[in-house]
Formats: structure tokens, sequence, C-alpha cells
């Protein structure tokens, strides 16, 4: 088994394939961290939709490849940036996926928190933001998920100022049925959300985050945060207030992060755990029984292929999710809702494909091979 890859400049080297999988196998729900992985949406690849039309989802394959997470353990984060909302998924996809997946989760037992947006507006007045966020919130509410409040481009752009988001988040959070999570998404992942929380500076944006919480913390669940950057993740986390959980979403420092320190660790609510669900488990019930050391051994070598995905413009990592989502057989085609396949290079592709056999992630390795082969031929590279 050889396949010969692109690199750069063009020029083609032979690899060989792993030919087996890591071995890994579902187990017993996590005792020492909450972990979600945000799930993608699989495409209709025989629906005749344009760039422009509302998103034509494959619901059974959606819905089985969540079930496949829920079978390793993981909580599902529904309708978040990895589904492509606001890059594909228009609510009333993302309204239906909710529907669908909170039934779901109902039905299988799993664990699922879905993301409240704003995304049925694409601007308004602070009334209308806010009167958008209610209409999300009381539907994933209705549906009997947990509430994630996400980042909302709206928002970033009628605010004035950090007193802004002060009342709209102050609002929500005073009428939530349940705890929700609050979700800090930097505009790396969407340049729209340059400034959130009422600054571009980090450190002033920070303290206007944690009074938004400081107010509320028995209608926090934890938050989310999504800024590439570890070190003001932990100094976030170290402020926080008794009970508040830290999520992180920083899909380069995850494995650290995770772990922890002397004073706190982080929980998980990832997009690179889509593909490395069952292997980010198994590392997950490792350091559940205090083998931090074991734990980072089958972690860390992940991060080489988060931050390839993950790498600038980074809000087009979903394009590399759910290519190795299709080499790993969890769908039978590499289409994306809006036609993002297109998003990143042949290249990409080809060391997206090379570090996830690396790693023994495809279930079926031959399978992978096959695939990756078939898309080089659509390039024009001949094995």
């Amino acid at each position: 088994m050889t396949i010969r890859l692109p690199g750069t400049g063009g020029a083609l080297r032979t690899y060989e394939p792993r030919t087996e999988p890591l071995a890994v196998t579902p187990g017993t729900p996590f005792t020492s961290r909450t972990v979600f992985s945000a799930a993608h949406v699989v495409a209709d690849p025989f629906a005749d939709v344009s760039p422009d039309s509302p998103a034509a989802v494959d619901w059974d394959a959606t819905l089985a490849f969540r079930r496949h997470l829920w079978s390793h353990g993981l909580g599902v984060a529904e309708a978040m940036d990895t589904a492509q909302r606001g890059m594909g998924l228009d609510w009333a996809g993302a309204a239906e996926l909710i529907r669908r997946s909170a039934a779901e989760a109902r039905a299988v037992g799993g664990r699922i928190a879905c993301g409240v947006g704003t995304d049925q507006i694409a601007s308004g007045s602070l009334a209308e933001v806010r009167a958008a966020y209610e209409e999300q919130l009381a539907l994933v509410e209705e549906s009997g998920a947990q509430a994630i409040l996400m980042a909302s481009r709206a928002l970033a752009a009628a605010a004035s100022g950090p007193e802004d988001y002060l009342e709209v988040y102050g609002h929500l959070l005073r009428q939530s049925a349940e705890p929700v999570v609050l979700h800090w998404l930097g505009p790396m992942f969407d340049p729209a959300l340059e400034g959130y929380w009422g600054s571009s500076d980090l450190d002033a944006a920070t303290d206007t985050f944690l009074e938004v919480i400081a107010a509320h913390p028995d209608k926090v669940d934890g938050i989310k945060v999504s800024l590439l950057d570890a070190q003001r993740e932990i100094d976030i986390r170290r402020r926080l207030p008794k009970g508040v959980r830290c999520y992180t979403g920083d899909d380069f420092n995850y494995p650290e992060l995770i772990a922890g320190d002397e004073q706190g660790f982080s929980h998980a609510l990832l997009g690179i755990f889509d593909p490395l669900g069952p292997l980010a488990a198994q590392a997950v019930r490792v350091l559940d029984t205090g083998n931090v050391q074991g734990f980072r051994e089958l972690l860390d070598p992940t991060v080489g292929l988060s931050r390839h995905l993950f790498q600038t413009p980074t809000r087009f990592y979903k394009t590399g999710v759910i290519f190795l989502a299709w080499l790993a057989g969890h769908q039978s085609h590499f289409t994306m809702v809006g036609g993002l396949q297109s998003a990143r290079s042949l290249p990409h592709f080809a060391t997206a494909y090379e570090l996830a056999d690396g790693l023994g992630l495809f279930p079926d390795p031959k399978l992978a091979e096959e695939r990756m082969k078939t898309l080089l031929s659509t390039y024009g590279v001949n094995q």
C-alpha cells in the first residue's frame, strides 16, 4: 500500500499508509471532565442547490455521526461553528438540526448542548438582536437541550460599547430556564466578531466578559473560550466564580488546558474532537484514572493535525473536518453545504490525510487510501 501525495511546489512524494487503525473501543462515561464535540453536518450530495440556496442536509448521515460520538461517551455541541452556522447553514436549517438532534439525544441517552445565536437577522437594533436571541433560546429550551449563547455578528455590529453587551446578555441570562454556556469566539474564527465584548483590547474585553458572569453566576454553567491563546484562557479560568466551568475551545493547546495545573483545569468543547472523537474519549478515560502522563501521550500527538486543520484562514477548518469524516467512512461523499469543500487546497488535504493516517484515525485505512486516491485523480494526480 503506497500512495503518491503532492507536496509544496507540486512535487509528488510516496507515502506508505498504516495497515491497522488505532485500537479504541467505547467505554464508560467520563468522571473527571465534561467533554463536548462540536459536530459537523453532512450535506445532501444529490440536492440541486447552489451556494446561495438554503442548506440541503443528509439527515440520516448527520444523526448517525452524532450517535457515533455519543457511543464513545462524548457530548454533542450542536449547531455550532463546526456545523457551518453562518457559513452555509442558515437559522431555518439550524433550527431543524437542533430539533432532530435533541430528539435523537433523548432516544439514545446522549448529552447535547445547542448553539443560540442571532443568525435569523443580518443586522438590527439592540432590541432586534435581543429578540433574535430570545427566539433561538426558546427553541433550544423547548427541545430539552442545554443552551450555548454564541457570539453574535449582529450584536458586534449594533453594540456601541461594553454596556450594550452587559445589557443584552444580562437580559438573556435572567430569563434562561437553566444555566447556559457563554461562548467567546475570536475573530480568527469569524472576522465579523472583531471587538466583541465592546473592545479590541483583549484585557478590556475579558473584564466585560467576566462582569457578565459575575452578575449572574447561578445562570452560567460555564464558558467556552475560542481565542487560541492558552495563557489567556488560563487567566480567565482562574478568575471564574466558584462552580462556573471553563470549556476550552482552543484547538491549538487543548491537551495542556484539559490536563490543567495545580490551580485548575478546563473541560472541553472542541471542533477538533469531531475527527478525534474515539481517540479523545480514550485519552479522557485515561485521565479519569489520574494518569496525566498517559493522557498527554495519547493526545499530544494529535496537536499537529489540529493546528494544520485550523491554520489560517481558520474559519475554513470545517473543510478539513468533513474531508476526514469522508475518509473515515462516516459519510459517502466529500460535499459540504455552501460548496465549501473547495475552501482548502490539494496539498492541504494531502497533509491532513497523512497526519490523520499516522494517528490511526481511519477505522479502515484501505478505504481511506482508496478515497484519497479518488480525490487525487480528480486533480489529475495518477497513481
